[in-house]
């Protein structure tokens, strides 16, 4: 039998047969909730159980046990066991639907070791109209393809792009070593929930780690010079200094924002380094023993993005307030 869920805030509802998960049933009556990896490991699609029940073929990994006891589920896995009330996130209708562009290279520039700037032109009759953190796909003849975040806000028709270099990588290692100005690229864009909510006036808590700066920098670099922009503090976790690629550049945003505070974090710093060391989540519970006021956006590894959500949780972070993106399994990004 099917079973009819309500969406709490907006007044929505639709109905979920047996063989279906919340987030098919909602897509396939054109309501469209966040999400992104679509197996259980994003926690995109995070929702909170008002009442009702749901079911789940297996646990899945993106959902902590405190968040399950909490009464939240996540709606690419969950299977309605009743009839359910919930609350969840509806994207907005100024979200973008992706379109497929064929893009020139403008620019290959190297940041770091491993690390390469990446500027696309789109077709002069294309809208390069996505959302500040947001990513691309970029598509190739064998059928794969390989997804990054825009490292800058919209602006004109080029797209920015921070590449890692994986090696044996077949395009951040191989492929992106031949481009020059002027090849041409199958690209999609726009994808990913990742983005800042306007609506939500909470003091800004940004924490990544390596190229995971480049959708908070795409962020961030919207609110400069914004007299309402809240107090924002990004936290940025790399191994060694040479890893902080952009670190001149981020330590003078601060002449653009009213509040704005870096601290960069280094796992394996050298002997010279005198800033602060270890893990970047664990810096974060440094500085901020009680962040029941913040709005905290987290992108990078899956294991930071993990290992902060549980932590940030149990120190009273607000879980409908924590929005992340994590860059193996929700893009591909380490496959190369």
């Amino acid at each position: 039998m099917s079973y009819r869920v309500t969406l709490l805030e907006d007044a929505l509802a639709f109905d979920v047969e047996p063989h279906e998960t919340l987030l098919a049933a909602a897509l396939r009556a054109d309501i469209n909730l966040p999400h992104d990896c679509k197996s259980g490991t994003c926690g995109t699609c995070r929702f909170r159980i008002v009442e009702g029940t749901v079911d789940y073929l297996e646990p899945p990994m993106g959902l902590d046990p405190e968040e399950r006891a909490a009464g939240f589920g996540l709606a690419c896995q969950a299977r309605p066991a009743s009839d359910l009330v919930a609350e969840i996130e509806v994207m907005p209708s100024l979200v973008e639907p992706p379109a497929r562009h064929r893009a020139t290279v403008r620019a290959v520039e190297r940041l770091a070791a491993d690390v390469v700037h990446l500027a696309l032109d789109l077709p002069e009759a294309a809208r390069c109209d996505y959302l500040p953190g947001q990513y691309v796909n970029i598509h190739f003849d064998d059928g794969r393809s390989r997804s990054f975040s825009m490292a800058a806000p919209p602006r004109g028709r080029t797209i920015e792009l921070h590449v890692r270099q994986i090696p044996g990588g077949a395009f951040t290692e191989r492929r992106i070593a031949t481009l020059a100005p002027g090849d041409a690229l199958d690209i999609e864009l726009p994808h990913g929930s990742f983005f800042l909510r306007k609506d939500d006036f909470r003091p800004l808590l940004m924490v990544a780690t390596g190229t995971g700066l480049a959708p908070v920098k795409s962020i961030l670099e919207s609110l400069m010079d914004d007299p309402d922009c809240p107090p924002v503090a990004l936290y940025w976790g790399a191994r060694t200094k040479a890893d902080l690629y952009l670190h001149a550049a981020i330590e003078a945003w601060a002449g653009r924002f009213d509040d704005f505070r870096y601290v960069p974090v280094l796992s394996r710093p050298d002997a010279d380094w005198d800033g602060r060391r270890g893990y970047v989540q664990d810096a974060v519970l440094a500085d901020f023993p009680d962040l029941s006021e913040q709005a905290i956006y987290l992108c990078g590894s899956p294991t930071m993005v993990g290992a902060a959500k549980s932590l940030f949780l149990s120190n009273g972070a607000s879980v409908n307030h924590i929005y992340a993106d994590s860059f193996l399994f929700q893009h591909n990004r380490s496959a190369g």
